[in-house]
């Protein structure tokens, strides 16, 4: 390789040659930038960027209360209820397994499931769901989400077309499902009519 010339300017003694040689040669791939010559001419100046244009936000109305009192947060099936249903003191009226259905359909199904029983004045309903673990790989302790339907019957069971018959609700005990079933507890005819 040639050396730089001492006088300061960096460049090499046989620049005007290379250059000539490139201008004969056809480049594998094309060159990034084009060659410019820049003791000839100045460069211009690159030109204003555009502002870029801002997004606007859709409108949303402000929320405002339809003015009824907001529902408090249900609580769970009574616990002497709970205990009585583990031990099997307590007979079990209905119960609906929604394993395998989708969303849609295991919706349609728990509500008319529901409607159904409580026609019939039953009280104690047991919802198997199933646990819906999804895991990472082949490691069986990492676990990723929980199942759809598991998380989705607690919104089902307090929409308003379910809600006046649903007492209340809670996981079941191992021996009925666990972390898989929901024992659900419908009111008395009289307390929703």
């Amino acid at each position: 390789m040639a050396k730089r010339r001492s006088d300061g300017k960096g460049q090499l003694p046989d620049w005007h040659l290379w250059h000539e040689v490139r201008q004969t040669v056809a480049p594998l791939r094309p060159p990034r930038r084009p060659f410019v010559d820049l003791e000839a001419e100045p460069l211009p100046l690159p030109a204003a960027p555009l502002p870029k244009p801002h997004r606007l936000m859709p409108v949303m109305p402000p929320y405002q209360s339809d003015g009824r009192p907001a529902r408090k947060p249900r609580a769970g099936i009574e616990p002497n209820l709970k205990q009585r249903l583990q031990r099997g003191r307590v007979e079990i009226d209905g119960t609906i397994d929604l394993h395998g259905m989708r969303q849609v359909e295991a919706h349609a199904a728990l509500t008319r499931f529901i409607h159904a029983r409580a026609a019939r004045g039953d009280r104690t309903l047991l919802v198997i769901t199933g646990k819906g673990l999804k895991k990472l790989g082949d490691d069986a302790a990492v676990i990723i989400e929980r199942g759809v339907l598991r998380a989705m019957l607690p919104i089902w069971l307090s929409e308003p077309n379910l809600a006046p018959l649903v007492a209340g609700w809670d996981v079941a005990a191992q021996g009925h499902g666990g972390d898989g079933a929901f024992y659900v507890r419908l009111r008395r005819e009289r307390d929703y009519r």
